[in-house]
Protein backbone atom coordinates (compact mmCIF):
# COMPACT_ATOMS: atom_id res chain seq x y z
CA UNK A 1 0.00 0.00 0.00
CA UNK A 2 1.48 3.61 -0.96
CA UNK A 3 2.18 6.10 2.27
CA UNK A 4 -1.10 8.16 0.64
CA UNK A 5 -3.56 5.25 0.79
CA UNK A 6 -2.59 4.83 3.88
CA UNK A 7 -3.42 8.39 4.88
CA UNK A 8 -6.70 8.14 2.91
CA UNK A 9 -7.47 4.51 4.92
CA UNK A 10 -6.25 4.77 8.12
CA UNK A 11 -5.93 8.63 8.79
CA UNK A 12 -5.63 8.09 12.67
CA UNK A 13 -2.63 5.71 12.66
CA UNK A 14 -0.33 6.12 15.33
CA UNK A 15 -2.81 7.89 17.05
CA UNK A 16 -4.65 7.33 20.73
CA UNK A 17 -7.86 8.35 21.89
CA UNK A 18 -9.24 7.93 25.11
CA UNK A 19 -13.01 8.39 24.63
CA UNK A 20 -14.92 8.57 28.12
CA UNK A 21 -18.36 6.67 28.91
CA UNK A 22 -17.56 4.58 25.82
CA UNK A 23 -19.25 0.97 26.90
CA UNK A 24 -22.32 2.01 25.30
CA UNK A 25 -24.34 4.25 23.08
CA UNK A 26 -22.11 6.90 21.14
CA UNK A 27 -19.27 6.72 23.55
CA UNK A 28 -19.11 3.11 21.65
CA UNK A 29 -20.07 3.92 18.44
CA UNK A 30 -17.44 6.97 18.67
CA UNK A 31 -14.64 4.87 19.84
CA UNK A 32 -15.31 1.88 16.85
CA UNK A 33 -15.18 4.45 14.19
CA UNK A 34 -12.08 5.59 15.62
CA UNK A 35 -10.47 2.48 15.70
CA UNK A 36 -11.54 2.19 12.15
CA UNK A 37 -9.68 4.82 11.21
CA UNK A 38 -6.36 3.49 13.00
CA UNK A 39 -6.29 4.95 16.48
CA UNK A 40 -6.26 2.89 19.45
CA UNK A 41 -8.58 3.46 21.55
CA UNK A 42 -9.04 3.52 25.45
CA UNK A 43 -12.85 2.11 26.66
CA UNK A 44 -13.77 3.91 29.61
CA UNK A 45 -16.33 2.56 31.63
CA UNK A 46 -17.73 3.31 35.26
CA UNK A 47 -19.17 -0.15 36.35
CA UNK A 48 -20.21 -2.29 33.35
CA UNK A 49 -16.75 -3.96 32.46
CA UNK A 50 -17.64 -7.12 30.79
CA UNK A 51 -20.02 -4.35 28.51
CA UNK A 52 -16.42 -2.50 27.82
CA UNK A 53 -14.62 -5.92 27.43
CA UNK A 54 -17.16 -6.91 24.86
CA UNK A 55 -16.65 -3.52 22.76
CA UNK A 56 -12.69 -4.02 22.93
CA UNK A 57 -13.54 -7.75 21.62
CA UNK A 58 -15.08 -5.87 18.47
CA UNK A 59 -12.69 -3.41 17.69
CA UNK A 60 -10.27 -6.30 17.90
CA UNK A 61 -11.88 -8.34 15.89
CA UNK A 62 -11.25 -5.98 13.08
CA UNK A 63 -8.06 -5.56 12.99
CA UNK A 64 -7.95 -2.45 15.40
CA UNK A 65 -6.66 -1.86 19.25
CA UNK A 66 -7.79 -1.16 22.56
CA UNK A 67 -8.33 -1.45 26.22
CA UNK A 68 -10.93 -0.94 28.72
CA UNK A 69 -10.05 1.20 31.94
CA UNK A 70 -12.71 1.33 34.68
CA UNK A 71 -13.08 4.60 36.61
CA UNK A 72 -15.87 6.79 37.80
CA UNK A 73 -14.32 10.33 36.15
CA UNK A 74 -15.57 12.01 39.30
CA UNK A 75 -12.98 10.41 41.56
CA UNK A 76 -10.07 12.31 40.83
CA UNK A 77 -7.42 8.92 41.31
CA UNK A 78 -9.53 7.22 38.54
CA UNK A 79 -9.06 10.40 35.96
CA UNK A 80 -5.32 10.33 36.64
CA UNK A 81 -5.65 6.35 35.96
CA UNK A 82 -7.32 6.64 32.65
CA UNK A 83 -5.57 9.61 31.42
CA UNK A 84 -1.91 7.49 31.93
CA UNK A 85 -3.54 4.37 30.81
CA UNK A 86 -3.57 5.92 27.33
CA UNK A 87 0.58 6.34 27.51
CA UNK A 88 0.99 2.65 29.92
CA UNK A 89 -1.25 0.90 27.04
CA UNK A 90 -0.42 2.64 23.36
CA UNK A 91 2.37 5.67 24.30
CA UNK A 92 0.31 8.35 23.27
CA UNK A 93 -2.35 10.18 23.96
CA UNK A 94 -4.05 12.29 21.07
CA UNK A 95 -7.60 12.56 20.87
CA UNK A 96 -9.87 12.74 24.39
CA UNK A 97 -13.88 12.40 23.50
CA UNK A 98 -15.89 13.74 26.48
CA UNK A 99 -18.50 11.98 26.03
CA UNK A 100 -19.68 10.56 29.54
CA UNK A 101 -22.18 12.39 30.56
CA UNK A 102 -25.36 11.99 33.27
CA UNK A 103 -27.40 13.46 36.09
CA UNK A 104 -30.57 11.74 35.85
CA UNK A 105 -29.45 8.86 37.72
CA UNK A 106 -30.81 8.03 40.92
CA UNK A 107 -28.74 7.57 44.73
CA UNK A 108 -25.79 9.21 43.58
CA UNK A 109 -26.32 12.99 45.07
CA UNK A 110 -28.21 16.34 44.26
CA UNK A 111 -25.10 17.31 43.53
CA UNK A 112 -23.79 14.64 41.28
CA UNK A 113 -24.99 16.20 37.96
CA UNK A 114 -22.61 19.37 38.40
CA UNK A 115 -19.71 17.00 39.50
CA UNK A 116 -20.14 15.27 36.38
CA UNK A 117 -20.69 17.48 33.45
CA UNK A 118 -18.92 20.21 35.21
CA UNK A 119 -15.89 19.24 37.68
CA UNK A 120 -14.98 15.84 36.04
CA UNK A 121 -14.74 17.49 31.98
CA UNK A 122 -12.55 20.34 33.57
CA UNK A 123 -10.70 17.46 35.13
CA UNK A 124 -10.49 15.11 32.68
CA UNK A 125 -9.25 17.51 30.41
CA UNK A 126 -6.35 18.94 32.80
CA UNK A 127 -5.36 15.22 32.92
CA UNK A 128 -5.24 14.66 29.75
CA UNK A 129 -3.78 17.91 28.50
CA UNK A 130 -0.46 17.38 30.58
CA UNK A 131 -0.23 14.00 28.58
CA UNK A 132 -0.76 15.25 24.86
CA UNK A 133 1.82 16.75 22.01
CA UNK A 134 0.63 20.09 20.38
CA UNK A 135 -1.52 19.05 17.09
CA UNK A 136 -3.80 17.02 19.60
CA UNK A 137 -7.30 17.71 20.16
CA UNK A 138 -10.38 17.75 22.61
CA UNK A 139 -13.72 16.91 21.69
CA UNK A 140 -16.76 17.93 23.79
CA UNK A 141 -19.55 16.06 23.65
CA UNK A 142 -23.33 17.77 24.43
CA UNK A 143 -26.66 18.58 23.39
CA UNK A 144 -28.97 21.48 22.00
CA UNK A 145 -30.78 21.54 25.05
CA UNK A 146 -27.38 22.12 27.14
CA UNK A 147 -25.84 24.28 24.74
CA UNK A 148 -28.83 26.79 24.33
CA UNK A 149 -30.46 26.54 28.23
CA UNK A 150 -30.04 30.06 28.31
CA UNK A 151 -31.96 31.53 25.82
CA UNK A 152 -34.71 28.26 24.93
CA UNK A 153 -36.43 26.37 27.76
CA UNK A 154 -35.79 22.31 28.09
CA UNK A 155 -37.96 20.13 29.62
CA UNK A 156 -38.29 20.01 33.55
CA UNK A 157 -37.14 16.89 34.26
CA UNK A 158 -34.07 17.69 31.74
CA UNK A 159 -33.59 21.03 33.07
CA UNK A 160 -30.80 20.33 35.68
CA UNK A 161 -28.41 18.02 33.38
CA UNK A 162 -28.90 20.59 30.75
CA UNK A 163 -27.39 23.74 33.24
CA UNK A 164 -24.98 21.26 34.28
CA UNK A 165 -23.62 20.50 31.11
CA UNK A 166 -23.75 24.25 30.19
CA UNK A 167 -21.64 24.87 32.99
CA UNK A 168 -19.19 21.71 31.81
CA UNK A 169 -19.29 23.43 28.42
CA UNK A 170 -18.70 27.38 29.74
CA UNK A 171 -15.62 25.46 32.15
CA UNK A 172 -14.25 24.49 29.63
CA UNK A 173 -14.36 26.88 27.51
CA UNK A 174 -12.44 29.49 30.00
CA UNK A 175 -9.25 26.91 29.36
CA UNK A 176 -9.02 27.65 25.98
CA UNK A 177 -6.06 30.24 25.92
CA UNK A 178 -4.35 27.47 28.02
CA UNK A 179 -4.97 25.00 25.68
CA UNK A 180 -3.79 27.02 22.33
CA UNK A 181 -0.31 27.83 24.45
CA UNK A 182 -0.09 23.90 24.01
CA UNK A 183 -1.06 23.75 20.64
CA UNK A 184 -4.17 21.89 21.41
CA UNK A 185 -7.61 22.43 19.44
CA UNK A 186 -10.93 21.72 21.28
CA UNK A 187 -14.42 21.31 19.21
CA UNK A 188 -17.52 20.62 20.98
CA UNK A 189 -20.20 18.73 19.30
CA UNK A 190 -23.88 19.87 20.12
CA UNK A 191 -27.01 17.46 19.13
CA UNK A 192 -30.42 17.41 19.31
CA UNK A 193 -32.10 14.28 21.35
CA UNK A 194 -30.62 11.31 20.42
CA UNK A 195 -32.70 8.12 19.99
CA UNK A 196 -31.51 5.15 22.38
CA UNK A 197 -29.79 6.64 24.42
CA UNK A 198 -29.58 6.18 28.22
CA UNK A 199 -30.83 9.81 28.69
CA UNK A 200 -33.55 9.35 26.12
CA UNK A 201 -34.82 6.49 28.31
CA UNK A 202 -34.77 8.84 31.68
CA UNK A 203 -36.06 11.56 30.05
CA UNK A 204 -39.03 9.71 28.75
CA UNK A 205 -39.49 7.75 31.65
CA UNK A 206 -39.92 10.93 33.58
CA UNK A 207 -42.19 12.63 31.07
CA UNK A 208 -43.73 10.50 29.05
CA UNK A 209 -43.92 11.45 25.46
CA UNK A 210 -41.05 13.94 25.17
CA UNK A 211 -39.21 11.90 23.06
CA UNK A 212 -42.16 11.90 20.44
CA UNK A 213 -42.74 15.46 20.86
CA UNK A 214 -38.99 16.48 20.15
CA UNK A 215 -39.38 14.59 17.03
CA UNK A 216 -42.00 15.62 15.83
CA UNK A 217 -40.75 19.30 16.29
CA UNK A 218 -37.23 18.79 14.77
CA UNK A 219 -38.50 16.30 11.99
CA UNK A 220 -35.86 13.75 12.49
CA UNK A 221 -33.50 12.44 15.81
CA UNK A 222 -30.24 11.29 14.88
CA UNK A 223 -29.32 7.81 15.61
CA UNK A 224 -26.49 6.72 18.26
CA UNK A 225 -24.61 5.50 15.36
CA UNK A 226 -25.15 8.68 13.20
CA UNK A 227 -24.45 10.53 15.62
CA UNK A 228 -21.70 9.34 16.76
CA UNK A 229 -20.03 9.85 13.11
CA UNK A 230 -20.64 13.39 13.75
CA UNK A 231 -18.43 13.41 16.94
CA UNK A 232 -15.96 10.79 15.12
CA UNK A 233 -15.54 13.73 12.10
CA UNK A 234 -15.02 16.48 14.29
CA UNK A 235 -11.48 14.85 15.83
CA UNK A 236 -10.14 15.68 12.24
CA UNK A 237 -12.22 18.52 10.99
CA UNK A 238 -10.31 21.49 9.82
CA UNK A 239 -12.00 24.17 12.12
CA UNK A 240 -11.12 26.40 14.85
CA UNK A 241 -10.16 25.70 18.26
CA UNK A 242 -13.40 26.70 20.11
CA UNK A 243 -15.71 25.63 16.77
CA UNK A 244 -19.20 24.30 17.67
CA UNK A 245 -20.86 21.87 15.39
CA UNK A 246 -24.07 22.34 15.48
CA UNK A 247 -26.01 18.65 14.29
CA UNK A 248 -29.69 18.06 13.80
CA UNK A 249 -32.41 19.97 14.87
CA UNK A 250 -30.68 23.42 15.16
CA UNK A 251 -32.95 25.64 13.78
CA UNK A 252 -35.36 25.39 16.95
CA UNK A 253 -32.89 26.71 19.91
CA UNK A 254 -31.13 28.85 17.35
CA UNK A 255 -34.39 30.67 16.07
Amino acid sequence: MTEQGTAQGAPLAGKTAIVTGSSRGIGASTAKILAGEGAAVVINYRQKAPRANKIVAEIEAAGGRALAVGGDLTNADDVEKLAQAAIDGFGSLDILVLNASGGMESGLGEDYALRLNRDAQVAMLKAAVERMQPGSRVVFVTSHQAHFIDSVPTMDAYEPVARSKHAGELALRELLPWLEEKGITFVVVSGDMIEGTITATLLERAAPGAIESRREAAGKLYSVDEFAAEVAKMVTADVPSGHTELVGGAEHFTG
